[in-house]
């Protein structure tokens, strides 16, 4: 991995923009680990949640059903549902993990999660694809447990965790971060399109799943596709 750091370096926008991501992930994580002790859950179980299962959405879902008395069975078969979305997402980002050995792909796919997929379809070359992959992967993988971590360490001293509004601190960050791109405008038709639609299933689909549907606008738009790449003002083409 160090080599491969080496050899297809990332610009410095592109690495703040996956370490502002990271903190929010941390602090999304520290609002899990807290809401989890102070519900009466033993330490070990979103440590242990954060270390292999590694996907915020499902892990506060499984851990609402569970605390709400809906069993096991339940919290499992929503924590999957939920990620149903990344066999779409490993899909797209197939060429990420070819030609590297079976424990780089073993890792890479608990790698995968929908911030570390959409670093890599914003880059154009193969090689770039894999570094932004496994650089984002790898930050949010840490910052994740060390914000459970925190939230375990900090949780029976805050009260109610929910009442701080931490979990809404990733999606701020993530909606700073395509701000930018919304002034263009085939991506701001495409954007808005998809919103509505969103919006629209929402209350007649399993949390994570609209978002996927959203996925409609980018074609349905008129003039469809966004017509550039990812990043901040100024940062166009830069792939």
């Amino acid at each position: 991995m160090r080599s491969l750091w080496k050899t297809v370096p990332l610009e410095r926008w592109l690495l703040r923009d996956i370490a502002m991501v990271g903190v929010a992930i941390g602090v999304v994580g520290v609002s899990f680990g807290a809401i989890a002790v102070s519900r009466g859950e033993p330490a070990w179980v979103p440590l242990t949640m954060s270390l292999t299962v590694f996907a915020a959405g499902a892990q506060l879902a499984a851990l609402d059903i569970a605390l709400g008395g809906g069993g096991t069975a339940a919290a499992v078969a929503a924590g999957l549902v939920l990620n149903a979305r990344l066999l779409l997402f490993g899909l797209a980002v197939a060429d990420v993990l070819g030609g590297v050995r079976w424990p780089a792909r073993l890792l890479g796919s608990h790698a995968l999660v929908d911030q570390s997929a959409a670093f890599a379809l914003a880059q154009g070359e193969p090689a770039r694809r894999r570094a932004a992959f496994f650089v984002c992967g790898a930050l949010l993988y840490v910052m994740w447990n060390l914000g459970t971590l925190l939230g375990v360490v900090a949780g029976r001293a805050m009260g109610d965790p929910g009442a701080l509004g931490l979990d809404a601190a990733e999606p701020m960050v993530l909606l700073a971060l395509v701000l930018p791109a919304l002034r263009e405008p085939r991506t701001r038709r495409a954007a808005l399109l998809g919103a509505a639609i969103a919006l629209a299933c929402t209350p007649f689909l399993p949390g994570g799943l609209p978002v996927l549907v959203a996925l409609a606008g980018v074609v349905a738009a008129p003039g469809g596709g966004t017509g550039g790449s990812y990043g901040a003002p100024g940062t166009e083409g830069r792939t």
